[in-house]
């Protein structure tokens, strides 16, 4: 097998993997703000450092990987929830974090060896901020303790920007208590409404930045193999966390390889609310869309390029998952994934190029290879597989009685018939595509046969 490659942010480039000790390969991403469910964009790293995840296990064994992926369940964001709803923080953090422990295992996600949760780690949080204050690289001001963004002279390596330029580029916080516009904050004040623990400078809750840092030292020590996100956390969220890390214990080197997964859009354009466009995984899954499916389209794109996520993508997965799971039923997986496979899978994390392979296999008639090798990228597997057991309904029935009455429609111009079936098939979850070349009705993932039993 290729040795293992990843593009690492901090370089710049495509690296051979060194792992610090390849008995125990360690990883950290950064996971959800829990306060509601988690949408499709959410999902996307989870998806991606998942993959991830079981590359390294393929590679090292699956007991020398370590993957700690955190659960942030203190922050304003939660804060607000609970005043609205008058629910509490515990009961809204508790619900959350299993609805997104469920949403991502309905993707196929292999449960992290960590899932550290930010109130667990308050005491190290305090810690390392103690330690930050000692070494003169944060500042106490009005119940505030902050971060001295000046005292680190490597601030703005990972992202590529001075502290000037970030300063002209971005809306920072204005605050009196601040020594410089681009110090952030380490802790908080909290009143008697917000969550809040006893620290030297008074009763406050952690800063977002401080909890990773404070976790990830705490479950993999001052140096580990890869740290992963999204990238829109890499600045300033993880810019921040390399500072305080790497301030507090200097005889670390943090993170040494870095890598974000670029973002998702539906349809081509932003996932928003004001488009119309914004739906999370559970909207998908309720609306019969199997997590399998998702998890496959996901892999569609490379994890570096922005991810489309279209209807019929979507359809064509959905399409493609059935054609395979039909082949392989009932069929032994070979002993290890095909080297066809694995090797683009350890080129970069290149799914692409290994759904091409998975393809290529399938043609070649090797169905034990097809299907171990499908089940390392979390596909085909037997816990994913309840959604294809439902069996196909044949709807050419369908399309000669749509495609008679349109015929007759055109001549009486009386299209009563035609949009009469064309609702029942709607429905009932069938796409109806008519054009000059005929009628074709496509299953969606919603589709329901039950519902078309009664249309005469």
């Amino acid at each position: 097998m290729t040795a293992l490659q990843l593009t690492n942010t901090k370089t710049r480039r495509k690296e051979a993997f060194v792992p610090l000790d390849p008995s125990n390969v360690r990883m950290y991403v950064c996971g959800p703000t829990v306060y509601d469910r988690a949408h499709l964009g959410n999902a996307r790293p989870a998806v991606v450092f998942d993959m991830l995840f079981r590359v390294l296990r393929e590679v090292y064994g699956p007991d020398h990987v370590t993957y700690a992926r955190n659960i942030t369940d203190v922050e304003d964001k939660i804060n607000a929830r609970a005043a609205e709803t008058g629910r509490s923080i515990k009961e809204i953090t508790d619900e959350t974090s299993q609805w997104y422990l469920d949403d991502m295992a309905a993707l196929g996600t292999l449960e992290p060896t960590h899932i550290p949760r930010a109130t667990q780690y308050i005491r190290q949080m305090v810690e390392m901020i103690e330690t930050l204050i000692a070494r003169g690289h944060a500042y106490a001001a009005e119940g505030h303790v902050l971060f001295d963004v000046r005292s680190y002279d490597a601030y703005g390596a990972l992202s590529g920007r001075s502290v000037d330029d970030m300063i002209a580029g971005a809306r920072v916080e204005v605050a009196p208590y601040k020594r410089d516009p681009m110090d952030f904050v380490l802790w908080k004040p909290s009143d008697a409404a917000t969550p809040g623990w006893d620290s030297p400078w008074g009763r406050g809750r952690p800063g977002w930045h401080i909890e990773c840092s404070a976790m990830s030292r705490d479950l993999l020590g001052d140096s580990f193999d890869i740290h992963g996100g999204g990238n829109d956390l890499q600045f300033p969220h993880h810019e921040n966390e390399i500072a305080q890390s790497c301030c507090a214990h200097p005889e670390g080197e943090f993170a040494k390889v870095w890598m974000h997964n670029e973002m998702l859009q539906v349809e081509g354009k932003k996932m928003s609310k004001s488009l119309g466009n914004f739906f999370t995984v559970r909207d998908l899954l309720d609306n019969g869309i199997p997590g399998e499916v998702i998890r496959l389209v996901f892999l569609g794109t490379h994890y570096s390029k922005p991810m489309d996520w279209t209807a019929a993508k979507r359809d064509e997965a959905m399409g493609v998952l059935r054609k395979w799971r039909a082949a392989v039923a009932g069929i032994e997986p070979a002993p290890a994934a095909s080297p066809s496979v694995m090797a683009p899978l350890v080129d970069d994390l290149n799914t692409p190029g290994a759904l091409a392979a998975l393809h290529q296999l399938f043609r070649d008639g090797d169905l034990p290879g097809l299907l171990a090798s499908a089940q390392v990228m979390g596909l085909l597997t037997d816990a994913m597989g309840a959604w294809a057991d439902a069996p196909d309904v044949d709807l050419s029935g369908f399309a000669t009685r749509l495609a008679s009455a349109r015929e007759a429609a055109m001549a009486s111009k009386d299209f009563a018939e035609v949009d009469r079936l064309k609702t029942a098939l709607i429905a009932a979850g069938v796409e109806v595509r008519m054009s000059k070349a005929g009628v074709e009705l496509v299953p969606g993932p919603g589709f329901d046969p039950a519902k078309l039993e009664a249309v005469a």
